[in-house]
C-alpha cells in the first residue's frame, strides 16, 4: 500500500547507514512543513512543503512531529516469574549482586515455550504503544540448550505473530547454572550450544555476560571468539558491576556493541573507539540499582557511537519505557536531545546490524515511523512518564492507529 503523511509540524531524524559518533551523533536533519512517500513499505520520498500529486492513502499528521520509529538495542523480554521482593529489597538497601537471575531461571525452565510467548505478548505491545518498533531480545533465563532454545523459539514466534522486527541474541553466558560446574558449562557452551544455537538459526548475536561474579575476560573471549567462527554476531554485557575489562575486549574482538559500561575504564572507552564498537547505554539499570550513571560524555567525546535501551527485565530493570530512558539520557548521563534521538534509532539499528535497513527517515529505508502529540523532538524526553505516541507505521501499516 502506498501512503502519503502530510501536515508534519516537524520531522526530525538522524541520516546515514551507520552508526555515528562524536559530534556527529548531535546532526540531526529538521524540516518544517514536511511530507512523506511510502511505496511498498519503504520511504520513497522526504520534503518539505507542498508534496507531489499522489492518489493513495492520505494521512494528514495535522502539525505533529515525526520520527524515526525507535529501536531498543537491549532487552531480556521473554521470561516467566517476578521478582517483587529482589525489588523491594534494593528499595531498602540491598545492593545488587546478579544472584536473583536464578530465581528467573527457574521460572523460565519450568515454564512452556507457549506461556513464554503469551507472557511476552502483552509487555511487547505496550512498547510499541510508546513508539518503539524493533526491539532485541535476549535469551539467558534457560542455562540449558533445551530452555535456551525454547526462549529463542518464542523469540521467533513472537516476531512472527506481532508487528515488530525482533533480533535474537543468544545469551547461554549470562550466569552459570547451579547443577553444573563452571569449566564444565563453559565447555558445554562452547562445543554443544553455540554450534546447534548457530545451526539452528535462531540467533543473531551471541552475548556474555563479562563482570565481576561472572564470567572473566577469559572466558568471555573462549565463547565469543567460539560464537564468532560459527557465524554469530558478538556483544558483550560490559562493566556493568565493576571495571572487568569487558570494554578492553569488546574492542580487541570487534563486537558489534558493549552493554552497560556503568564502570568502563578510560582504556575501554579507547579500545571501543579504536574498533568503531557501538555502546548500548542502560540508564533504566542504574536508575533502579541506584549506581553511578554510565559516562555517555566521555563516550561521545571519544568517538564512540552511543545507543540507548531500556535492558527491560524482571530483575534489574522491570523497566519497558524507552521514552523514559530518554529522558534519563538528557537529565543524568547529558546527552542532548538530538543525540538521544540518534541513540534510540540510528545508532540503535547499527548495534544490531540494521542500520542500512532502519532507523532513519531516508529514501529507500523502511517505513518505521512514528507520529508523535508533540511540536518538537526535544519534548519526547521533557514530557516525562507520559506516552505521546498518536500514531506508530511498520512499514508503512499503521500497526497503533491514529488516536482522537
Amino acid at each position: 500500500m502506498d501512503l502519503l503523511l502530510r501536515g508534519i509540524g516537524e520531522l526530525a531524524t538522524p541520516l546515514g547507514q551507520g552508526a555515528r559518533g562524536g559530534a556527529a551523533q548531535g546532526e540531526i536533519l529538521t524540516l518544517r512543513n514536511a511530507y512523506v512517500l511510502v511505496r511498498d513499505g519503504r520511504i520513497a520520498k522526504v520534503g518539505e512543503g507542498t508534496p507531489p500529486p499522489f492518489s493513495g492513502e492520505v494521512l494528514d499528521c495535522e502539525g505533529r512531529l515525526v520520527t524515526p520509529g525507535l529501536v531498543d538495542p537491549h532487552t531480556h523480554a521473554v521470561f516467566a516469574g517476578k521478582r517483587v521482593q529482589e525489588f523491594l529489597a534494593r528499595a531498602w538497601g540491598e545492593r545488587y549482586t546478579g544472584g536473583g537471575i536464578l530465581t528467573t531461571v527457574s521460572a523460565t525452565r519450568s515454564a512452556s515455550e507457549e506461556e513464554l510467548v503469551r507472557l511476552a505478548k502483552p509487555r511487547l505491545m505496550a512498547m510499541l504503544a510508546q513508539g518503539v518498533t524493533t526491539v532485541e531480545i535476549k535469551s539467558g533465563y534457560g542455562l540449558t540448550l533445551q530452555d535456551e532454545l525454547k526462549m529463542l523459539r518464542a523469540i521467533r514466534r513472537l516476531g512472527e505473530e506481532l508487528p515488530l522486527t525482533l533480533v535474537p541474541t543468544f545469551l547461554g553466558a549470562h550466569a552459570f547454572p547451579p547443577e553444573l560446574p563452571r569449566e564444565k558449562y563453559i565447555q558445554i557452551l562452547v562445543e554443544e550450544m553455540i554450534p546447534k544455537v548457530a545451526a539452528s538459526g535462531l540467533a543473531k548475536f551471541c552475548d556474555v555476560f563479562c563482570d565481576r561474579g561472572f564470567y572473566t575476560v577469559e572466558e568471555a573471549r573462549r565463547i565469543l571468539v567460539a560464537a564468532r567462527n560459527f557465524g554469530l554476531g558478538i556483544k558483550i554485557h560490559a562493566d556493568e558491576l565493576s571495571q572487568a575489562g569487558g570494554a578492553e575486549l569488546a574492542g580487541e574482538l570487534s563486537a558489534v556493541s558493549a552493554e552497560h559500561l556503568l564502570h568502563v575504564s578510560a582504556a575501554g572507552i579507547r579500545a571501543l573507539a579504536r574498533a568503531g564498537t557501538v555502546a548500548v547505554l542502560l540508564p533504566g539499570t542504574a536508575f533502579v540499582l541506584d549506581e553511578p550513571y554510565p559516562p555517555a560524555r566521555k563516550l561521545i567525546e571519544a568517538g564512540v557511537p552511543v545507543a540507548l535501551g531500556t535492558d527491560f527485565n524482571p530483575g534489574s530493570c522491570p523497566l519497558a519505557s524507552l521514552p523514559f530512558v530518554l529522558s534519563l539520557a538528557v537529565l543524568k548521563l547529558k546527552m542532548s536531545p538530538e543525540e538521544v534521538l540518534t541513540a534510540a534509532t540510528l545508532n540503535a539499528a547499527a548495534a544490531l546490524g540494521l542500520a542500512q535497513e532502519l532507523g532513519t527517515l531516508e529514501p529507500g529505508k523502511r517505513a518505521d515511523l512514528v507520529v508523535w502529540k508533540a511540536e518538537t523532538f526535544a519534548e519526547i524526553p521533557y514530557w516525562m512518564g507520559q506516552n505521546l505516541v498518536w500514531a506508530v507505521l511498520k512499514g508503512g501499516q499503521a500497526v497503533v492507529a491514529p488516536k482522537a
